[in-house]
């Protein structure tokens, strides 16, 4: 539909539609806006060359980070690869960088620029890369579920525990309410340290890896679980309800992970006689619990690794990581798979291609500073003390 046809039928766009779109920024959005530059075109067939020449001209100014759900494309020209909180960590360890361009989504970059010194600048080569999960928790709607909980008598008993996929507002809101920031690596210790601490933990913002950690790893029953709704009044639970739970589970989850179903475990299943299923614990529930092996990217990665030649794996994590374990343990005669028949990138973490790298990249090699990402400072404070709490846990 035009422009002059949408006039005509008197149809406003959405802020969402926009902001889908590309057209319009949201400051409170993981989510983001247009491009404020010329894009390569996609065709061009010298990006590689060009994203090449711009990235040794800037030299030793430059460290590029890549998470393991990039696309191919992208992540060959990364100096690192790893999980979120691991290319968070190397970035502060290269001090001598002056720009961080991190190929992954904007609450990564966020974590980068906490960690990292004031002389560095975090750069986001597409801002619409951001992250469905942490756009489900804001910092308003986790100050009215403080409220909730100060109101049914229990938050002086609670202990915030958020998910490295979170915004900084949220990791600041966790660090000034003494809570700590987690992984899907170090989720347990996490909790253990938070329940010495206190009586319950509200877990922001994935119910499942909170779950799945409680209840599989640590011995709570699904009881001992409450799910908080910020879209309903009180967060569709009563004070009773509250004052039960140790786990207080914010309505939230991935949207890749959150696909996989029983049903999936069990046609795989049936397909591939003696296959091992191994997901990531930000799936659900009864997807972890039918699965042979559970744990984060780098489990993954490592358990493929040291996995018999002839052995047979179905993946429930991103289909970017699957498909590049796959062809990186053919030669192996490792057959891997993924669980889902049908595939799925994650949209976000898929937005950085390579024009949008090229662009960045070209562009600080010709001394111009672009889509830089840039805590404020009090955010940066509290985040960085909830950080650093997680780091200490031992």
């Amino acid at each position: 539909m035009t422009t002059a046809q949408t006039q005509e039928l008197d149809v406003q766009p959405t802020p969402l539609a926009l902001l889908l779109l590309g057209r319009e920024a949201d400051p409170k959005s993981e989510r983001g806006v247009e491009c404020p530059g010329d894009l390569p075109s996609p065709s061009d067939p010298d990006l590689v060359a060009r994203a090449r020449a711009a990235k040794e001209k800037l030299g030793d100014k430059v460290f590029v980070l890549g998470h393991h759900y990039q696309r191919d494309e992208v992540i060959q020209f990364a100096d690192v690869t790893g999980d979120s909180f691991k290319l968070a960590r190397d970035a502060a360890a290269r001090p001598e960088a002056e720009y961080i361009v991190f190929c992954g989504v904007h609450f990564m970059a966020e974590s980068a620029d906490i960690l990292t010194s004031d002389d560095q600048k975090v750069v986001l080569p597409d801002l619409a890369a951001g992250c469905s999960m942490a756009d489900m928790a804001t910092a308003e709607q986790v100050a009215e579920c403080w409220d909730v909980l100060t109101e049914a008598g229990i938050a002086e008993q609670v202990v915030p525990v958020s998910y490295m996929n979170s915004s900084a507002d949220i990791k600041a809101f966790t660090g000034k309410h003494g809570g700590t920031i987690c992984t899907s690596s170090n989720a347990r210790r996490a909790l253990e340290w938070a329940f010495q601490q206190g009586e319950k933990v509200l877990f922001l913002p994935d119910q499942h890896l909170g779950r799945n950690t409680a209840v599989r790893d640590m011995g709570m029953s699904l009881d001992d679980c409450v799910v908080y709704n910020p879209h309903k009044p009180n967060g569709g639970l009563t004070a009773e309800e509250l004052r039960a739970a140790k786990m207080i589970l914010w309505r939230g989850h991935c949207s890749v992970h959150g696909r996989f179903n029983l049903e999936s475990v069990n046609d795989v299943r049936e397909r591939i006689p003696g296959v091992n299923v191994l997901v990531h614990p930000e799936c659900r529930h009864e997807v972890v619990a039918a699965a042979d092996y559970v744990g984060s990217t780098e489990y993954i990665i490592k358990a493929l690794e040291a996995a018999p030649a002839g052995s047979k794996w179905a993946i429930g994590t991103e289909l970017n990581l699957v498909r590049r374990l796959a062809n990186r343990f053919a030669p192996e005669g490792k057959e891997i798979v993924f669980l889902d028949r049908t595939v799925c990138f994650c949209s976000t973490m898929n937005r950085i291609d390579l024009p949008h790298l090229v662009w960045a990249l070209e562009s600080l090699a010709e001394g111009t500073l672009v889509n830089r990402i840039e805590v404020d400072k009090e955010t940066e404070a509290f985040a960085k003390l909830a950080l650093e709490r997680m780091l200490a846990l031992p």
